[in-house]
């Protein structure tokens, strides 16, 4: 896949989430959920939002300076050559996994280090959460549990733009999941869209708090390195936020593989900046995750 190609489906990527924001501010204005959000029904056990509950500070630290974006590696299927968008990989059987093990060794690897994401970012505190599944609470209230059955592994890293020159701490963070098959990953994409339409306001733990979310399924036209991907916009508020911030997060599947991306932003950022840092770490999760599928 030629350097052009990948940088060109990058900003593919990027332009569809700016719009699934237009999109999703429309809604919110109006009054009205998109169609593709579906009505969510009450219950206990949810899929989204994985970086909730993590307990950590949020406050800035001396760290390096944050570099420029790296080149994000999107691979699929698709012929470069061809100019043909369209996503048409299929997993090699024998690459799925099939146990707990194989799940544990496919999410370490497709998951990213700070320098991987961007040049500059650091470890949050805490680094990583493992062997373990969000839930959202009738009350809208995020905990943890044990994984679910359909689940081999989920595997968590947060990552953090440092606070620097009058900006605040961006945090954000990483997740992959297996699922044993790709109906359960399916489901999982839906179920999330539901809880933001049930949630749109949503207690992480912490004092951290999600306010007007909203979610919507990318059209598939927009997609060239995933199943399926999601958006959700909304704002953050925590120890440490200044005040009200944007908050992005975006969801994507490979076959029964599931990556999740958030970003919370922080003083000085605009919500073009986290969906940037989204779409690029998405980006480039994806590219891993097909590699290990292949």
């Amino acid at each position: 896949m030629t350097t052009a190609y990948r940088a060109r489906r990058f900003v593919t990527i990027g332009v569809a989430a700016v719009l699934a924001v237009a999109a999703l501010t429309a809604c919110s204005e109006d009054g009205s959920a998109s169609e593709e959000t579906g009505k969510g029904g009450k219950g206990s056990a949810s899929t989204g939002t994985e970086e909730s509950v993590n307990g950590g500070d949020p406050s800035g630290s001396s760290s390096p300076e944050t570099g420029a974006s790296g080149e994000a590696s999107t691979g699929s299927s698709a012929d470069p050559e061809q100019g043909n968008d369209a996503y048409d990989f299929t997993p090699d059987p024998k690459k799925i996994p099939k146990n707990a093990a194989q799940a544990r060794k496919l999410t370490r690897k497709a998951s990213l280090e700070p320098a991987d994401w961007t040049p500059g970012m650091v470890k949050h505190d805490p680094y990583e959460t493992a062997d373990t599944w969000p839930v959202l609470a009738d009350s809208c209230v995020w905990s943890r549990g044990g994984l679910p059955r359909h689940v081999l592994d989920s595997y968590t890293r947060r990552i953090d733009v440092p606070a620097k020159d009058g900006k605040g701490r961006v945090q954000g963070s990483v997740t992959v999941t297996v699922h044993r098959t790709v109906k359960d990953a399916d489901g999982e994409m839906k179920d999330t869209v539901q809880e933001s339409f049930r949630c749109p306001g949503q207690d992480l733990g912490g004092g951290q708090r999600l306010d007007g979310l909203m979610s919507m399924h990318l059209d598939q036209k927009d997609i060239t390195n995933a199943d399926a991907t999601l958006f959700e916009a909304g704002k953050y508020t925590g120890a440490g936020s200044d005040g009200k911030q944007e908050y992005v997060w975006t969801k994507s599947r490979i076959g029964p593989v599931t990556i999740a991306v958030s970003v919370k932003g922080a003083k000085g950022y605009e919500t073009s900046d986290l969906i940037r840092l989204a779409a690029e770490a998405g980006a480039k999760v994806l590219y891993r995750v097909e590699t290990e599928l292949k």
